[in-house]
């Protein structure tokens, strides 16, 4: 009888000591996760910010096949949200607010827990990347809460691993989202001709897309100091193509209205491509996939007994990169003028 008494006194001492030190762990809590991702800030923000993404890269959703994923009317932006059901319970996350490519907040309600904050936060790096810093926290918890808490190891053991594996998928799948690409042969058609200004230099495979850009740049620059508007987008014309060592000669240009008359101390010059039939080309994707897309205009050309004209090859990029983080977006049109 003594011996069953001291145990339950011993009990009773463990229950208070335990309580005690639930009551003493802290009101508040904060787990945090930094990846940095392959990809730009903008391409990793757009996957982010739309509930329907997130299926394929959470980590609870890989662990658990049977839990219910249900995607409201509105799942992108502010007010987006989301909700799913597990073994634990139900769960709701609304977006709050939002920087379009900065940051993310959202708010975390699962089962009868204190709702928690989770926030996002892209920072771009001078090579490309992204460092991605995922973050949840909760204050003013309730007893009943810290018991749970500290029962189950901890908000740290339970949030970080499903943290870190559902920002190396994202890392994943983002980096494959950018190399997908098409290319379309669209068959014969007419380009409607105009007058450009262009710089005509020469290049290799390893230097072309700096040369481009530069080029670009200073007759953009020509243009906004004698007033010139352009018509259209940016196209190159290959004067010369050396398919053994990817060398170059080409002439980068920039479509405007009329004929302008440049001044002899310019390397800007003012060229002419009149209407003519082309064998015209489609690539969706990034221009790392040109010459592929090229390859497949040429095999089509002679497949199909088409003879090139006097007039050089061209290729207009029909969407500006800056409105397009993710490569795959991006779209280049090829044109082979032929007899």
């Amino acid at each position: 009888m003594k011996a069953a008494k001291y145990i339950l006194f011993l009990f009773l001492i463990a229950i208070i000591g335990l309580a005690i030190y639930i009551a003493v762990q802290p009101n508040s809590f904060e787990v945090s996760r930094t990846r940095t991702i392959n990809a730009p800030a903008a391409v990793v923000y757009n996957n982010v910010i739309d509930f329907k993404n997130w299926e394929a890269w959470s980590s609870w959703a890989e662990a658990d096949p049977d839990m219910t994923i249900t995607l409201a009317e509105q799942t992108k932006g502010v007010n987006g949200s989301y909700s799913w059901e597990d073994k634990d319970g139900i769960g709701t996350l609304k977006t709050t607010q939002t920087v379009v490519n900065n940051s993310i907040h959202q708010q975390m309600q699962f089962a009868d827990f204190p709702s928690s904050d989770i926030s996002w936060h892209f920072e771009p790096n001078k090579n490309g990347t992204t460092d991605v810093t995922w973050k949840i926290s909760g204050k003013d918890l309730p007893f009943g809460f810290k018991a749970f808490t500290t029962f189950m190891g901890g908000m740290e053991k339970q949030i970080a691993p499903h943290y870190e594996r559902s920002l190396e998928k994202l890392d994943s799948i983002v980096q494959e989202s950018m190399k997908v690409y098409t290319i379309n042969i669209d068959d014969i058609t007419e380009y409607g001709g105009g007058f450009y200004l262009y710089k005509t230099t020469s290049a290799s495979s390893a230097n072309i897309s700096r040369i481009i850009g530069k080029q670009f740049g200073e007759i953009m620059t020509y243009m906004a100091q004698n007033n010139i508007v352009t018509t259209g987008m940016p196209f190159t014309i290959y004067n010369e193509m050396n398919s053994e060592n990817g060398s170059v000669i080409m002439s980068n240009a920039i479509p405007v209205r009329d004929r302008v008359t440049v001044d002899d101390s310019s390397e800007v010059l003012c060229g002419y491509i009149p209407k003519t039939t082309v064998l015209k080309t489609t690539l969706k994707g990034n221009y790392t996939n040109l010459p592929e897309a090229w390859e497949a205009t040429m095999e089509y050309l002679v497949a199909k007994n088409l003879e090139q004209s006097d007039l050089k090859p061209f290729e207009i990029y029909t969407n500006d990169p800056g409105n397009f983080p993710n490569p795959a977006d991006w779209i280049t049109e090829i044109y082979i003028p032929i007899k």
